[in-house]
């Protein structure tokens, strides 16, 4: 029986075909990389061998294979293929989606349903695919750019396997150039320096390439074309980049631990891989000035101020030049003595907070500003610490409930070093001040 998705070879248009749509496998075994995914002992290769496939999440980048594979694999399971779009699709679609898969169940048929950007569903959305995938009515093989941790629900995670598509390496890339060559029986007049720009133009993405191949192709030149007759002709693919993305959060992550690490180079790339791809010079000066004080901290005090310095900078001086600030400052962060003294204090200090909340300070730290706090002692027995012997009284200002905890431990680096002898230094006349009053 046909339904309102099923497609007969009849609705194959017949008139001229992409390369891309040309060049698309008709087995796993055609398709290029993702051996971690679909090789012989990878998850796919394993589920297909023991004849058991489950519901699928592809997450990965564009043009990596995600609909090829999933179409792939209704073909190696004899399930009935049906694609819809999280875009396109709304409540009424999904419904005769899943009545038609109903009638193919009943009939012996399995539906194999692929829905791609399954993350721009909404919650309700999604759910409604969970009775159809618990009664065997349709594997469900969802495609997502986006992190499945965040955008999908954890009721369709535990049900589904989620798998892993990586970007197309330059070796994959040349492979499917060469495939293109011989569909179209053409070399590309292309110098080597060329050829490889073009596999970099393409950023891993196999159905970018094949439509810049159809444009060098279509170009009809006689002679080899250098590498800047290419450049000038032909654009890169703009960087993948989303600015509330995925990506977004792995660029900033990069950023960061490179200047945790002291990595001033990989900080200014990463700073100019987030600048290309549109982020708001605000957003990385915000970010750096967080870099200051939670991994550089008292070890480097300047950092701290140099961050807001060049934030000022750039608000008067704007785009490009205000960037010039902000990379200077980023350098200063990377090479920067590194302390988590701070950060780590005061998680400990908020902890302990936390813990004893509801106990009051002691009785001698407390202002006594009326007779009846007076006459309850407050502020009694407070030693004034700029009257005592070096300025140091040695008393807590603990609650008297709790013992007295150390937070602040600095690290031997930079200006903790001496901040380090501080500590130490009042530590010991703490324990003299005691031992003196006992």
């Amino acid at each position: 029986m046909t339904d309102l998705f099923s497609q007969s070879p009849t609705d194959t248009p017949a008139g001229p075909r992409p390369l891309a749509d040309r060049l698309r496998p008709r087995s796993l075994s055609e398709v290029i990389g993702q051996q971690q995914v679909i090789g012989p002992d990878a998850p796919l290769g394993a589920m297909l061998a023991a004849g058991s496939l489950s519901s699928l999440i592809f997450w990965g980048p564009p043009g990596v294979g995600k609909t090829t594979i999933a179409r792939l694999l209704a073909d190696e399971t004899n399930l009935h293929f049906v694609q819809i779009s999280a875009i396109f699709t709304g409540v009424p679609d999904l419904r005769k989606v899943f009545d038609a898969a109903k009638i193919r169940h009943q009939n012996g048929q399995g539906t194999l349903l692929f829905v791609d950007e399954i993350h721009r569903f909404n919650k309700a959305q999604q759910d409604g695919f969970l009775p159809h995938m618990e009664d065997g009515t349709i594997l469900l093989v969802g495609a997502t750019t986006e992190n499945p941790s965040f955008e999908l629900n954890a009721a369709v995670l535990s049900r589904a396997q989620v798998l892993v598509l990586e970007r197309l390496s330059l070796d994959d890339l040349e492979q499917l150039a060469q495939r293109a060559e011989d569909d179209l029986a053409v070399k590309l007049p292309l110098e080597t320096q060329a050829r490889h720009a073009l596999l970099e133009m393409a950023d891993g993405d196999g159905r970018v390439l094949l439509n810049l191949i159809e444009q060098v192709t279509a170009w009809k030149d006689d002679v080899v074309l250098t590498i800047d007759t290419l450049s000038s002709r032909l654009m890169k693919r703009a960087a993948v980049y989303d600015k509330s993305g995925d990506e977004h959060y792995n660029l900033i992550s990069a950023l960061h631990k490179s200047v945790r690490g002291s990595d001033p180079d990989a900080a200014l790339y990463w700073f100019a891989r987030m600048l290309e791809g549109g982020e708001d010079p605000r957003y990385l000066a915000r970010r750096m000035t967080r870099m200051a004080v939670e991994d550089i901290g008292l070890a480097d005090p300047q950092a701290q101020a140099i961050c807001l310095q060049a934030w000022e900078t750039y608000e008067r001086l704007g785009s490009p030049e205000g960037e010039l600030a902000l990379s200077q400052a980023l350098i200063h962060l990377a090479l920067a003595p590194k302390s988590n003294a701070n950060y780590v204090a005061y998680k400990a200090a908020r902890r302990a907070a936390k813990k004893t909340g509801s106990l009051p300070p002691p009785k001698h730290i407390l202002n006594a500003p009326t007779s009846m706090m007076k006459d309850k002692r407050y502020g009694a027995g407070y030693v004034y610490d700029h009257d005592s012997e070096d300025g140091f009284s040695g008393q807590s200002y603990f609650p008297d409930k709790t013992q007295r905890e150390e937070f602040y431990a600095p690290v031997d680096r930079g200006f903790e070093r001496e901040l380090k002898k501080r500590v130490d230094y009042f530590a010991k006349l703490r324990a003299k001040r005691k031992a003196q009053s006992n």
